[in-house]
């Protein structure tokens, strides 16, 4: 490995940093977008079941809010339940954009990566090309130069493209899953809020 590094000449440390970006990125998503961290099994039922028994006290909502995600936007509900169904909407919405933010968080990033890793690699390939141009001359060039100018250029070219392909792949799983955990999300708090408004015009 050390030997494709230094065949590939300084530009690849570029391209090292950023393959090295992506996979602690990578990493962390997989991390934070389990289903068990962001929509936790049963959790719906629960909270239901709490407005149903009127035990949806302070700490049990606090506690609620600090276990997931989507217990936090149920646990909004829950605490202005009180409150109209304008009120109601507005809060949730207010932190259902905070949860969106955070589920999408470092996803910009990979897309970004996914877009200048091929750009990187072009620019080694152009030093690569300089290293080969600087290499001719008529009467005879440095076939050692120009062998390094052609490492240069297409292990570049080759490692920019593999760090954006899983980069481009994984930031569409990633927003798939988000935008399922969303969906999802938004239709658990759209029958607890229908449950709390049903309870209160009883």
């Amino acid at each position: 490995m050390l030997d494709i590094i230094h065949a590939a000449g300084w530009p690849i440390w570029l391209l090292v940093a950023t393959s090295v970006m992506t996979l602690a990125i990578i990493i962390e998503r997989f991390l934070a977008l389990r289903a068990s961290q962001v929509m936790p099994a049963g959790l719906p039922e629960q909270v239901l079941e709490l407005v149903r028994r009127q035990q949806d006290e302070p700490d049990a909502v606090l506690r609620l809010a600090r276990g997931s995600p989507m217990g936090r936007i149920l646990a909004e509900i829950a605490a202005h339940r009180h409150q109209d169904d304008a009120w109601r909407l507005a809060a949730v919405e207010a932190v259902g954009r905070d949860v969106s933010w955070r589920l999408n968080r470092y996803l910009p990033a990979l897309a970004t990566i996914s877009v200048i890793a091929p750009l990187l690699g072009l620019f080694g390939t152009v030093v690569g090309m300089i290293e080969i141009f600087g290499a001719y001359d008529p009467a005879g060039g440095d076939p050692a130069q120009l062998a390094r100018g052609i490492s240069i250029a297409l292990y570049n070219t080759g490692f920019g493209i593999l760090i954006a392909i899983p980069a481009l792949a994984f930031h569409r799983y990633f927003r798939s899953r988000v935008e399922y955990f969303l969906h999802t999300m938004e239709r658990e708090a759209e029958t607890l809020n229908r449950l709390i408004s049903r309870r209160a015009s009883s």
